[in-house]
């Protein structure tokens, strides 16, 4: 995932608002947003082809989302253990968010660069592999792409802008935050199928939304949380050409859950 853009205790009704797009290979195999089958408090997206997640959410309201480290001059060392995973641990996991983020943090080595964000409504944390020490998220609206938290990419500055504007409604609708995850204003240009140009990929970079035939932003995921323990998680799928595939909407109040799909 390239983009994720998020308000941790900011809005007097939402302890998080978070909006996310994943940006991946479309060839890469992938199970749309559901509760999973053999993790029935689980919901997210599945890689099929790692098996882990890259963003999710559990009925007790632990969620956690996982963005690559960019690292374009490293080798490409034998890929010991999935990113996506880290993800999962947390959500299936009991450990507190501080406990998890620091033992991820020690583990780091086993992974290539990542930024991990756990949390519940009353604790977030960010750990990374490419920086000393978790660290707790403060309040207010933050970015995270495939850098360190809050690095001043020009997606990751005008996103926040963005989304504070958003905050100054009494309620956040996910359909705006869709809206700003998918802007294509910018014409985000042609990506070679090889992806053997850095300059364009780096150019690429600088979207929110990104359409390509191999690689582009496969989901946008918008996640809601109020204070009264209702959430709202919504993902959207995109084709190769840019055009939704799929949106598949949930609403969950403590234990019990609503769905609905289109």
């Amino acid at each position: 995932m390239c983009l994720i853009l998020f308000a941790w205790q900011a809005h007097p009704r939402y302890p998080l608002v978070l909006a996310a797009n994943r940006d991946e290979f479309h060839q890469r195999p992938t199970a749309p947003a559901d509760f999973w089958p053999d993790l029935p408090g689980l919901l997210a997206g599945r890689d099929l082809q790692a098996g882990g997640t890259w963003l999710g959410l559990t009925r007790t309201g632990r969620f956690a989302a996982v963005t690559n480290f960019r690292e374009p001059l490293a080798p490409e060392a034998p890929l010991e253990r999935s990113r996506g995973e880290l993800v999962r641990d947390f959500l299936v996991g009991a450990a507190p968010a501080a406990d998890h983020a620091q033992a991820v943090q020690a583990a780091g080595d086993r992974y290539r660069g990542f930024n991990l964000l756990v949390g519940t409504s009353q604790a977030l944390m960010h750990a990374s592999n490419r920086q000393d020490g978790a660290q707790a998220v403060p309040p207010g609206c933050h970015g995270l792409s495939n850098h360190l938290l809050d690095t001043e990419w020009p997606k990751v500055r005008s996103g926040r802008q963005r989304l504070r504007n958003l905050l100054d409604a009494d309620c956040v609708e996910a359909e705006a935050l869709l809206a700003l995850l998918t802007d294509r204003a910018t014409t985000p240009g042609e990506m070679p199928l090889d992806l053997g140009d850095d300059a364009v990929r780096r150019q690429l970079m600088n979207h929110y939304f990104i359409v390509s035939p191999a690689y582009g932003t496969r989901s946008s995921t918008v996640l809601l949380i109020e204070a009264g323990g209702r959430a709202e998680f919504v993902e959207r799928r995109f084709a190769p050409d840019g055009s939704a595939t799929g949106t598949s909407r949930y609403t969950i109040a403590l234990e019990q859950a609503e769905e609905a799909r289109t």
